[in-house]
């Protein structure tokens, strides 16, 4: 049994959306920018907020609710670093390839960040403390090597000041036991689930 949405053009939504509280929060988004199409970056940033990455279902929500083709809004999402379309752990690095930071080693750090938490861009440690991801530019050049944890921008980094500050962020993570914890993969899961 469907309901229907606050919004009077709007297809219907499924129950299992309406009655997740999350949804509400995109809902309140939605309807504060009026459904406008223009919104979809603010109401991603929502989405992202409310559940933690951008699912298949929650895209193709946002996708019918603005009237926008669900190749848009995965467009939209996949471009930008910022957005994640899988669970991310409790912590998050972002390192950026661009042209300055890959010429002043920002593709050591990755590796120095691989050998250290057994993960590689786009995975996630097995104990969901840390995710490691890489972005195209991050748009510091003038601070190069450039990265993101947890929101912080940080410039001319060099691996041994990364791992540290990952260590430090990582340590105040409620049950961490200080070792590196094995990857997740959840394609490779699914593969051997097959």
């Amino acid at each position: 049994m469907a309901t229907t949405s606050k919004h009077k053009n709007a297809p219907a939504m499924q129950d299992v959306e309406h009655a997740d509280p999350r949804y509400k929060q995109v809902d309140r988004t939605l309807k504060r920018f009026r459904y406008r199409q223009d919104a979809l970056i603010e109401v991603l940033h929502t989405a992202q907020e409310s559940f933690g990455f951008l699912s298949d279902e929650l895209m193709i929500y946002i996708a019918r609710e603005l009237k926008l083709p669900q190749s848009w809004v995965y467009g939209v999402a996949t471009f930008y670093h910022f957005f994640s379309l899988k669970p991310q752990g409790e912590h998050t690095c972002v390192v950026c390839m661009g042209t300055a930071c890959y010429v002043k080693r920002s593709a050591e750090i990755v590796a120095r960040i691989q050998g250290e938490y057994s993960i590689k861009p786009g995975e996630t440690t097995a104990d969901g403390k840390l995710s490691l991801a890489t972005a195209r530019c991050l748009g510091s050049c003038g601070l190069a090597p450039v990265l993101v944890v947890d929101n912080e921008v940080l410039g001319k980094e060099t691996p041994e000041s990364t791992l540290q500050k990952i260590r430090e962020v990582v340590a105040t993570s409620p049950d961490h036991s200080g070792e590196p914890a094995d990857t997740v993969n959840l394609q490779e899961q699914e593969e051997h689930a097959s």
